[in-house]
Formats: structure tokens, C-alpha cells, sequence
């Protein structure tokens, strides 16, 4: 029993006119016959990547026949499903040490064997698929294992796009240059010489190829005629290589390993690449001089690594602690009532007998607050709603919104939005209160005194002994949680004592330290000021517990998310909204430590 082969075909077809102007005669390639040569996708030699499989090749009566089987590669399987799938068809192969008659090639050595976009003989495409082989089967026979069409292809002509145009001289190169310096190729070589150096270059290789040409095009064997290229500077343009075929030649003793053997080659009658450009809109840009000009079109598609889309945002661990820790209440209009009893004159009073009992005087205060509507709103086309197919992407637009306005009503409630007073998105602190920048009835601001020239351990030592005597003023629930920027918190468990020692191995213990529950790092503090005595100050961190903050909703006012469809524009519009109000509602609950410098 044969070997089995993914497919089979004509490599090339005698006799036809191909696209190049050339026509492959009988026999041209009896050399080949029963070898097997490398699988190419589209002449790319360049890269290993590319060498799909191999290819048998069986010289035939009308032809060059081939037998091709792929590796079991991700490139070879994609070619594979290509091949299967009827996408790809044509065939082309690759060969040099060509001998010519006129246009004819009538000998020449196959390289390799490509599939192709578009081929330059239109006799060279697959036949059938998934076939058995055998050394003693009839050349005109193979067993087929499915029934496939043959398929036609579209043999388009070669208008300036990636067709090769390769020299056809014919005669032996003289002397021997080899590749000496195997740290860099002979391009790398080449592209350092100056100007004047590549042009005598160009003409040492074209009059060696004039002279070996001999002024004929018919006959291979005709004498060579010498001559110096230094003997007359006016050399005829005909002696005289462009860039363009210098950059074939060293393309294929790229290939080939040896210079010596490009050269050869070139002399010989060139190479023949028989695949042509396929772009006739545009010409790409690529460099490859053999094939076609533009693989990089004909690679496999991206494949995102991350469906849906991975969200770059801030650190969001601060939020879930504020808006989990806030006090709620089903209501939005919030009035909080005190009476102030620390005043001398509410103070209990001795009595002296005759003399008239005073009455105990204090005050009571007030504080009301209202809501505001707090709102995302995201709208997108349905055309392309329905177009995303790699996941839901509608869910995804609403989880961003959501996570969104949860950080907003987390910093409003901590340090205010940010936006200027008369902003017109502005989340008004009149409703949703700021903990940082509240009345000294319910926020104790607390200056840290620095001066220029402190280090920065010993602003943080000084942050943290500020902390500790500040709260001798607070009367706030329970044990406070420090809320501060990354840096404060790093520059703190930096610290270190007299001999080099830190201070301290955790965040807990620098929390201890504070006289605090827990320390957790807010990354929208990072250069926020607020204002005190009308002069602006950087923010350190607010020390509060959280239970003493009340976020009011009324029912219908809690967050809910809303579609629409708007069927004039075919939108989508999707709104995230919530009705709340927020403030403290204990007296000396917070603490905001911030930053004077002093002299």
C-alpha cells in the first residue's frame, strides 16, 4: 500500500504561456522526478514558519505532477483547512540553474513547491484530495478518498504587483565569493558600503553578466566575451545592475546559503517563482522580491487574549469599604438634631442657701440635607450591538456604568467630586455632604506642621504623631479607619529606627500605631487639596468610622438601571441612576489630617 497525501496536482503544466511571459518545455525538470522538496506558503523562504509540509514530485508527459502532504503544525494545519475548504487552489513552484531558449525554459532544478493565491501557469493547480501514492501506480493514476471537484481558478495577469522579474543571462560566473562573515549577511554588508561603492559594485556584477552573456539570447553555448569593466568609465547601461536586482540576488543567497550560488543562479537564467500578485488595486508595500509581494495579508487573523475587553481603571478596593461601611436609611431627606450640653451654662450648679437657683441654658442645633440624582447614561447603535458576537458586550456596558457610579458616590462621599463649584455635572455638597470638607461641628480638621527640608520618614513619623493627638477630639463610633494615599501608607511602613531596623513589619501595625482599625489606600486623594481658612492644603487622609455617615434613598430612588430604544437613530440608550442624600450625622466623627508647611 502507498503513502497517503493531503492532496494532489499539477505543480506546472508544459507548453502554456504563463503570465511571465515564459513557456515551461517537456522535460524541463526530468531531475526532479521521484525527489521531494519543501511545502512553501507563497515562496516565503525566510521563515521556517512557513514551510507548510513537503511535495513529491512526479515528472509527467504534460507536466511536473506533485504530491503534497502537511505537517502537523499550526501553519500546516491552517493551509490544510485552506486547501480543504476549496479556498486556496493554484499551485507554484520555485526553481533556478534555469537554461532558456528564447522565452523557453527548457531545463532548470525545482527548489521547492508553493501553494499560492494566484499562479502564473494556469495548467498548475489541485486536482483531488486526500489520495494514496504508490512508486509502481500508473503516473496518470490516484486513489481518491473523497469525491472533490477540480477546481478553476482566475489567471489574472501580472500588472505591477508582486510577479518577479528575474535576470535571464545564462553564462558561468567567474571566480568564487563565499559568505565569510556569518555574524551579518550579505545584505548587512552590502547596505553599509557608500553610494559610490555599491555603484561599482553594480557594475563589477552586470559586466560580469555581459560578459558572460555574450550579446545572445538563443544559444547557451556561445563563447563568452571578456572585458574590463576599469578599462572605459563610460560603461553601457546595459552593464550596469539596479538596486532592485541586487536585492534578488541577495534575497536568494539568503535561500540558498552562498553568494557564489545566488550569483550562479542569476547567470544562469534566474530564478522561477511562478506565483504573481493577486492586489490589483493598490501595490503593498512588503519587500519580499519573489512571490508576491504582501504575506503579511495572508497571515492568521489576531485572537484577543482577554474576551470581553479587561477594563483599565483605578484601584477600586477603596469603594466596596465606603459604600459597605455608610449607615442606610430608606429615606432621603435626612435632619440631624443636637443640643449642646459642654457650655458653662449647662453645667450642674452648687446652691447656697437664700441665694435664687439659676437655670440651666444650652443650645440645640440643626442640619438638613437633601437629595440629589447621581446618573450614568451610555447609548450604542444596534447595528453593532448585533455585530459583536465575541461576547455580550451589552453586559459588559453595563457592569463598566455600574462599578462607575459607585466610585463617584464613594468619592463624593469621602472628599467631594472634585469638579469646580459651578460645574454644571457637579455633585453638590449640599447633598451629598464630603466628609473632608464638612463643618467643624462634625469634621475636625487637624494641620500636620512640616517643614521644607523634612525627609520623607520624617513627614510620615510626624503624620502619624499627629493622628494619635488628634484624637483626643474625637467622639465618633468605635475605632476609626484611616483612609490615605499609597504613599503616605508606603512611607510609613518605610520607617525605620536608630540602627536601620523598620519600624514596622505590616499595615496593621502601623494602624495600630495611629490608634486606628485599619488603613486602606484611596488613589483619587492623590493630590487633592482642601481648603481651610481660605488658603488650599494638601490632603493627608480622613480618619472616620463610616457607621456614622448616612446615605438616605426613598423608595424609587435606590440605583436602577434603564433601557430604551430609540427607534429614529436604531440606538440603544442605557441610564444608571440613583437618588440619595449624605453627610455625617455625629458630631466630631471625622478627622482630617492635612499638610502645613511651615518655616
Amino acid at each position: 500500500m502507498g503513502a497517503k497525501y493531503d492532496f494532489c496536482g499539477y505543480a506546472t503544466r508544459n507548453n502554456i504561456l504563463c503570465a511571465d511571459g515564459r513557456t515551461i518545455r517537456k522535460d524541463a525538470f526530468i531531475d526532479n522526478d521521484g525527489k521531494t522538496v519543501p511545502l512553501v506558503w507563497q515562496h516565503i523562504h525566510d521563515d521556517p514558519g512557513n514551510v507548510l509540509g513537503h511535495a513529491l514530485l512526479e515528472n509527467r508527459e504534460d507536466g511536473v505532477y506533485t504530491y503534497g502532504s502537511f505537517n502537523d503544525t499550526e501553519a500546516g494545519r491552517n493551509a490544510k483547512e485552506l486547501v480543504e475548504h476549496g479556498d486556496v487552489v493554484a499551485l507554484s513552484i520555485y526553481a533556478n540553474k534555469l537554461k532558456h531558449q528564447g522565452k523557453d525554459v527548457i531545463h532548470g532544478q525545482i527548489r521547492e513547491v508553493s501553494l499560492v493565491l494566484a499562479g502564473a501557469n494556469p495548467g498548475a493547480y489541485i486536482e483531488a484530495l486526500n489520495i494514496e501514492h504508490s512508486e509502481d501506480q500508473d503516473p496518470e493514476e490516484a486513489i481518491v478518498y473523497e469525491d472533490d471537484e477540480i477546481f478553476e481558478i482566475y489567471h489574472a495577469d501580472e500588472n505591477g504587483g508582486g510577479g518577479n522579474k528575474q535576470s535571464e543571462s545564462k553564462a558561468e560566473p567567474k571566480g568564487d565569493q563565499k559568505m565569510a562573515d556569518k555574524e551579518k549577511t550579505v545584505q548587512d554588508v552590502f547596505d553599509e558600503l557608500t553610494e559610490e561603492q555599491k555603484t561599482v559594485v553594480y557594475a563589477l556584477v552586470g559586466q560580469a553578466i555581459e560578459d558572460a552573456k555574450g550579446g545572445s539570447d538563443d544559444d547557451d553555448e556561445e563563447d563568452d566575451v571578456k572585458h574590463n569593466v576599469f578599462e572605459n568609465d563610460n560603461n553601457r547601461e546595459s552593464n550596469y545592475l539596479s538596486h532592485d536586482d541586487m536585492k534578488a540576488i541577495f534575497s536568494d543567497a539568503k535561500r540558498c546559503g552562498s553568494l557564489k550560488e545566488a550569483v550562479d543562479n542569476a547567470l544562469e537564467g534566474g530564478v522561477l517563482a511562478h506565483a504573481i500578485d493577486t492586489t490589483d488595486m493598490e501595490v503593498a508595500t512588503g519587500t519580499q522580491d519573489y512571490g508576491f509581494n504582501d504575506a503579511s495579508m495572508l497571515f492568521p487573523e489576531y485572537r484577543s487574549l482577554n474576551n470581553p475587553p479587561e477594563w483599565i481603571s483605578r484601584n477600586m478596593g477603596w469603594v466596596q469599604k465606603v459604600m459597605g461601611g455608610v449607615h442606610h436609611t430608606p429615606f432621603s431627606r435626612i435632619k440631624s438634631q443636637f443640643a449642646n450640653i459642654t457650655e458653662d451654662d449647662a453645667r450642674a450648679k452648687g446652691y447656697l442657701k437664700g441665694h435664687e437657683k439659676k437655670t440651666e441654658v444650652f443650645s440645640t442645633l440643626k442640619r438638613t440635607t437633601d437629595p440629589q440624582t447621581i446618573y450614568k447614561l451610555q447609548k450604542m447603535d444596534r447595528d453593532d450591538i448585533i455585530d459583536i458576537t465575541d461576547f455580550d458586550v451589552v453586559a459588559w456596558i453595563k457592569a463598566e456604568m455600574r462599578v462607575m457610579l459607585d466610585e463617584e458616590k464613594a468619592r463624593a462621599i469621602l472628599i467631594g467630586d472634585g469638579r469646580l463649584d459651578d460645574a454644571e455635572d457637579k455633585i453638590s455638597e449640599e447633598h451629598i455632604r464630603p466628609i473632608a470638607n464638612d463643618v467643624p461641628l462634625f469634621n475636625i480638621r487637624h494641620a500636620v506642621e512640616v517643614t521644607a527640608d523634612m525627609t520623607p520618614s520624617e513627614v510620615a513619623e510626624a503624620i502619624m504623631d499627629e493622628s494619635v493627638r488628634a484624637r483626643k477630639q474625637y467622639k465618633g463610633s468605635g475605632n476609626p479607619t484611616f483612609f490615605t494615599t499609597e504613599d503616605v501608607l508606603t512611607e510609613m511602613l518605610l520607617m525605620k529606627d536608630g540602627i536601620g531596623h523598620k519600624m514596622y513589619k505590616s499595615e496593621s501595625e502601623v494602624a495600630t500605631a495611629m490608634r486606628v482599625r485599619d488603613i486602606v489606600t484611596v488613589e483619587p486623594m492623590e493630590g487633592h487639596k482642601i481648603k481651610v481658612d481660605n488658603a488650599n492644603y494638601d490632603l493627608i487622609g480622613v480618619i472616620v468610622n463610616l457607621a456614622d455617615y448616612n446615605v438616605g434613598a426613598d423608595r424609587g430612588g435606590q440605583t436602577e438601571l434603564f433601557d430604551d430604544f430609540d427607534i429614529d437613530y436604531n440606538q440603544y440608550k442605557y441610564l444608571i441612576e440613583g437618588r440619595m442624600s449624605g453627610a455625617l450625622i455625629k458630631p466630631f466623627s471625622a478627622i482630617t489630617l492635612y499638610k502645613k508647611v511651615v518655616s
